[in-house]
């Protein structure tokens, strides 16, 4: 069995994995397939990709219905970051005219924590790795 995180975008999957592939290493476009013009999605559009961040797989889609929903702080990517210099960095990167929730400091459960939603609505709770 295996579980892998689902992406639905409306538009914006292939820009999304492009940019979560420029801050994360070892990451990499499995396969993507697109919509053709017989539809029922844009041309071009991802009808659906896989794609690894750091190792770990992720999928996503374009999706051709506009929904009255997107992503919600209720379930976000929790990355655990090695050092400062790097949670700094991916905090930094994915703020860019994203949504701070909670910005970069100490908290009682963490020594370094921020979580953020990006510019597309996902959201991602960084902690520094306990030394």
């Amino acid at each position: 069995m295996q579980i892998t995180t689902f992406l639905m975008f409306e538009g914006q999957a292939e820009e999304a994995m492009k940019f979560y592939m420029s801050i994360f290493d070892n990451s990499e476009i499995v396969n993507i397939s697109r919509y053709g013009a017989e539809g029922p999605g844009p041309v071009g559009t991802v009808q659906h990709a896989a794609f690894t961040l750091n190792g770990q797989e992720f999928m996503c889609i374009d999706s051709f219905v506009n929904h009255e929903f997107t992503f919600t702080p209720s379930i976000s990517l929790y990355v655990t970051c090695d050092t400062e210099e790097q949670i700094d960095l991916v905090f930094g990167k994915l703020a860019e005219n994203g949504n701070v929730l909670m910005p970069l400091g100490a908290y009682p459960f963490s020594e370094k924590f921020g979580w953020v939603a990006d510019r597309f609505g996902v959201t991602w709770q960084l902690t520094l790795a306990h030394k």
